[in-house]
Formats: C-alpha cells, structure tokens, sequence
C-alpha cells in the first residue's frame, strides 16, 4: 500500500488531474474570504478594525500546527518505509509551514500591541509557537547540514518527529495555564462562540489558505522529481562517456 502511494509516477498523474482544481477553489476562497472579511464582517466592539487581522492570524496557526503535524507524519514514513517521496515532501512542507508560523507571530504581534499594549509577551500560546517555528528552522537547518543527503535528511526527520510534543501545548496552552490570549472559539464544546458574519470569512480563509498550501506543497514536490530526474540522467550521460573513454 505505502510502496503505490509514493510511486513518483502515480503522484503525478494524480496531482496533474486534481491540481487545476485546487487552484481554482484556492482563487474563489481567497476572494470570497477577503472580501467578506475586510467589506462584510462587523466590527468588534471592543477591538474595531483590529479583529480583522484574525482572517490572516486564525488560518496562519491553524496551518502552521497542521503542516508541522503532516511535516512529522511523512517524517515517520521516511524513516520506516526508506521512501524517497517521503523526503521529498517532508523538504517542501517545512518552509511553507515556518512561512505560516512567522505569518502567525507576525499578525499576533499587530494584534497584541492594540489589544495588550505591547508587541510581544511570553505568553504560553505565543511562546509555544515560536518554539514551533524553532524546530522547522532546525528541521530545514539539519537537513541541509551534512556532506551526505541521507544523513540529513535522518536527522532533521528524528528532530521533527520529537518536535510533535509542542503541538498538543500550542493548542491547549490557553485552557492549561492563565494567559492573555483569548481560548477557542470556533471549535469548542456548545458550538463557535463567534457571530456568523465572522465566522463565514474566517471559514473561507482557513480553506484558502490549506489549499494554496497544498497547491504549493504539490507543485513543489513535482518540480524536485524532475530536477532528480534530470540529476539521474546527467550521472547516467556522465557515466556513459566514461565508460567511452576508458575503451579508448
């Protein structure tokens, strides 16, 4: 089963069918959420304009947990599976995952400073997720980090897989110790505590922001097949005119 799931060939006549698809439900929800947060949505009543930064800030963290969580799963099948596509997929998740975990400390911190007074505290949510983006910046400095690809790509996979323990405190941090960041309000016991002019937007940003990820997760991986195909058939030419001259 895991050896017809990273068969490259297969991974590409799939995504060549479903990446158009993708593509397009990325530009519709990214339109619609936009639009509907920045024109549509009312303001909060404590925080006014400043809440709209949550149609950038949610999806951000959302993403940068999940892709850390699918960033350690393809980790596993590396390590015990020797897939190569594996590897390959794990190299692209990581960048765009920190990507999302500098996006969400980035818009916390515009949101904070109105709301707290300040650019940054050493809040347990806050904290936990710059812990996060620490170990995707150690996933992607270990895996370049050694003569040998192997022997990076083994490392940075072990480190990922460690790294799965902040997940559980990112999300619960707010229910676990007192902090300043506001707990959940969109999945929770009793329903979303959000009215649905918010909630709607905040829904279609989630979904935009997953599928441009994964349309770029896609496109990446495919593009580093071809450039280890092209690396295969070079070493292959190279060999052959080798084995020329050492006939001459």
């Amino acid at each position: 089963m895991f050896d017809w799931l990273a068969n490259p060939n297969r991974f590409n006549r799939i995504t060549e069918k479903i990446q158009p698809c993708i593509l397009v439900i990325t530009i519709i929800t990214l339109i619609s959420g936009l639009y509907f947060g920045l024109f549509d949505s009312p303001k909060d009543y404590q925080q006014g304009d400043a809440v709209r930064i949550m149609y950038v800030h949610v999806p951000s963290a959302w993403l940068a947990s999940f892709l850390y969580f699918s960033l350690a799963i393809s980790c596993v099948f590396y390590l015990v599976w020797k897939h190569p596509l594996a590897d390959l997929v794990s190299s692209t998740i990581a960048p765009i995952g920190m990507l999302f975990s500098v996006l969400t400390l980035v818009t916390g911190s515009l949101w904070g400073k109105p709301m707290w007074g300040t650019w940054w505290v050493w809040d347990a949510r806050l904290t936990s997720m710059l812990v996060l983006f620490f170990f995707y910046l150690g996933y992607i400095l270990l895996s370049n980090a050694f003569e040998r690809k192997i022997d990076g790509s083994k490392t940075a996979s072990v480190l990922a897989i460690v790294g799965l323990i902040n997940l559980p405190i990112v999300k619960f941090s707010v229910d676990w110790w007192h902090t300043l960041h506001q707990p959940a309000s969109i999945i929770k016991i009793g329903g979303p505590s959000i009215d649905d002019k918010m909630l709607l937007p905040l829904i279609l940003m989630i979904f935009a922001l997953s599928f441009f990820s994964l349309y770029m997760i896609i496109l990446n991986v495919k593009t580093k097949l071809i450039e280890k195909k092209c690396e295969a058939l070079l070493l292959k030419s190279n060999l052959e005119k080798y084995r020329k001259q050492v006939k001459i």
